[in-house]
């Protein structure tokens, strides 16, 4: 059953996002050679309880920690270890918080570094393709003209569109109807109204789309190894339209990025 939010609820909603989103700009500083996951792992949480929030993660279904921390050929899901990374590494950080009864929840996949100009491309379509799809997010539209245009747009570049995972409604709980996938075809799925929002988070492989999940439960990679990128946005749709409650921003103000990817797709102005 798809929970429809009023506009009171969505402004507590944006909170939550925007909690998450400034989590993510305080870890952009961070994301450096010879950092582990795990220290990560604890600045999030810290921060995030700062803010009167509760990491959204932790414990949920079992899992340890506050971050899914997935680097390189790891696509979602990944448990932060001691591990230090790498020069030329990219790390997935999806993050969760809880404040008001409502879950935020985003992701963005961070360069360590310099990185192989072809896993650079792969990040800057992932990307891309993210914003294609929160733009089919409009009144009217079917959820599947969402994948469809995140599957289209990547799959021209020649990128695998991982199949078995897929974002989801979100609201008093963190996974809600429908499911969001990263394919499918125009005109089918569940009608898009006001007042659904949704998680939307393409999981684009540079190779083969095909994924495999490692015995601890959690971990998911590439079948062939090759990296994978991820990138994750809270949507609304309001009068019709979409209106972003989490944003990137931070992260960009964090790394000196200049960016008009969100520009058109908020009503109530962002306010660093």
């Amino acid at each position: 059953m798809i929970v429809l939010k009023t506009k009171e609820e969505i402004e507590l909603m944006r909170e939550s996002a925007l909690i998450v989103s400034k989590t993510l700009g305080m870890l952009a500083k961070e994301v450096k050679p010879g950092v582990t996951s795990l220290y990560l792992d604890k600045l999030a949480e810290e921060f995030i309880r700062d803010y009167g929030a509760e990491p959204a993660f932790l414990g949920m279904y079992g899992f340890p920690n506050s971050l899914c921390m997935s680097p390189n050929a790891q696509v979602v899901h990944g448990i932060p270890n001691n591990t230090p990374l790498q020069e030329g590494d990219i790390i997935s950080v999806d993050c969760g918080a809880l404040k008001n009864g409502f879950y935020g929840d985003h992701a963005y996949t961070f360069e360590v570094g310099e990185i192989a100009p072809e896993t650079k491309e792969l990040l800057k379509i992932t990307k891309e393709s993210l914003y294609v799809g929160i733009r089919e997010t409009r009144a009217g539209n079917r959820v599947e003209d969402i994948g469809y245009a995140i599957q289209q747009y990547c799959e021209k570049h020649g990128y695998g569109v991982v199949r078995e995972l897929c974002g989801h409604g979100l609201g008093r709980k963190m996974h809600e109807d429908p499911e969001v996938p990263n394919y499918g075809k125009r005109g089918r799925g569940k009608k898009l109204v006001n007042g659904m929002v949704l998680a939307i988070e393409p999981m684009i492989n540079l190779g083969t789309k095909n994924i495999r999940q490692h015995k601890d439960g959690w971990t998911i990679t590439t079948a062939d190894g090759k990296p994978s990128a991820h990138f994750e946005h809270d949507v609304a749709i309001i009068d019709g339209k979409p209106e972003l409650l989490s944003t990137f921003a931070y992260i960009y103000e964090a790394l000196g990025i200049t960016s008009n990817e969100e520009d058109g797709l908020r009503q109530v102005p962002l306010v660093l």
